[in-house]
């Protein structure tokens, strides 16, 4: 249980309530019961996604007619949470990255025959998506208008040329969601489309899975690839011609605070075996839970976990009112990736040799958790586009300034 209440709908409390169970009946016992360093086989993790449509909870935040449930996005945030718990609770629950994201932006952006051909079997886990955007130097990281990848119209069809990685899933990915130049004499943010590219496309090439920290509890690639003239027809451009970047941007706020939650979950787990396990072993004449300075410490974390919460709960009602919310998200976004690895780490010294091991999950939780401070934007790009709303707001107090010497 949290230790501050928030203010929910009563829907929200439900699906909370019943994604709390399943992790607790089903998905966390599973886990367990897993190897240290054994990987879920997918019939396994099938087995999970049908229990979590026992439970009621499955892939809430896609609409009913595809076959998700139709839940909004303000109230399917506690199923994220919740499946936080675990690495294994987004894939089963259908929530995980960068599927659920790339979901998004297809019901976002699609025509109709694209949602029909695509969302289906990605929401029921028969297919799986990436998300390729990142590319080497010289191409667009961090700065995303230094995109290199090109898209040219050639009849009734688009050739894209070009080089990527980081492309999550990629490996395991049936559809590819490319972002490329479709207007080379436009500024980037206003000449790039995202398309849809089948993974059987011709000169589409996996040059490698990117070796990465990564838990082994799930196998999920980081591929580079190379786009060697590689073409798709016109209608797999996803959205209007030359609005990639506003797509993904609207993709993007949502998907950073799924991100979010979940690692609230993460670190409301950690915490909570990190605060057993004191209290169970003594050192030094006493339990390590009686020890002040460790009591502190578990209470910062607790004070950084509440204040997340709050803050990704607040961007989230922005959203779902129609507003973009950069600002919040961003916050949101540096705010969760430090507090999640603070926590984790945290709860690893904590535990002792034993948070060292894999008899608990918190290494897991720190290979897979490293990446959020660069992946979705690093923590600098987003405090970049902070620091410069607030050198920009017009409410600067000059006039407590009048009385400084000329400076």
């Amino acid at each position: 249980m949290h230790l501050v209440d928030y203010p929910e709908s009563d829907r929200a409390n439900e699906l909370a309530r019943k994604t709390r169970d399943l992790m607790d009946e089903v998905i966390l016992p599973f886990e367990r019961d897993l190897g240290p360093g054994e990987a879920i086989s997918d019939s396994e993790l099938e087995s999970l996604r049908e229990a979590a449509k026992d439970y009621g909870v499955y892939c809430p935040q896609m609409p009913e007619e595809y076959g998700g449930m139709g839940e909004s996005f303000r109230d399917s945030l506690a199923v994220f949470e919740e499946a936080g718990q675990s690495l294994l609770g987004p894939p089963a629950l259908r929530v995980d990255a960068p599927d659920e994201g790339n979901m998004h932006t297809i019901e976002l952006a699609g025509t109709e025959a694209q949602k029909e051909r695509w969302l289906p079997p990605l929401i029921e886990g028969e297919a799986k998506s990436a998300f390729s955007m990142t590319e080497p130097a010289p191409g667009g990281g961090s700065d995303p208008k230094m995109i290199k990848t090109t898209a040219e119209k050639d009849g009734d069809e688009w050739v894209i040329d070009g080089h990527k990685w980081w492309t999550s899933n990629g490996y395991e990915a049936d559809v590819f969601l490319v972002m490329a130049r479709t207007d080379q004499d436009a500024h980037p943010y206003e000449g790039c489309s995202i398309f849809l590219v089948p993974a059987e496309a011709d000169g589409l090439e996996l040059v490698r899975d990117v070796p990465s920290m990564d838990s082994s509890m799930l196998e999920v690639s980081h591929a580079e690839v190379r786009y060697d003239g590689v073409r798709v027809p016109e209608e797999n451009i996803l959205g209007a011609e030359n609005e990639g970047f506003q797509i993904a941007q609207r993709r993007l706020g949502p998907a950073r605070l799924t991100h979010c939650m979940r690692f609230c979950g993460m670190a409301d787990r950690a915490l909570a075996i990190a605060r057993a396990y004191m209290q169970h072993r003594d050192a030094f004449g006493s339990s390590l839970a009686d020890k002040q300075s460790l009591r502190h410490k578990i209470a910062e974390q607790e004070l950084a976990l509440h204040t997340t919460r709050t803050t990704t709960r607040d961007a989230a009602r922005r959203i779902s009112e129609g507003h973009q919310a950069r600002i919040p998200v961003a916050m949101c976004k540096v705010k969760a990736a430090r507090m999640v690895q603070e926590a984790v780490d945290l709860a690893i010294q904590c535990c002792g040799g034993a948070g060292l091991s894999r008899d608990l999950p918190l290494v897991d939780f720190y290979e897979g958790l490293r990446f959020f401070r660069i992946g979705d934007g690093a923590d600098e790009v987003h405090l970049r586009s902070i620091a410069r709303e607030a050198f920009e707001d017009e409410h600067v107090a000059d006039a407590d300034l009048a009385n400084l010497p000329e400076f």
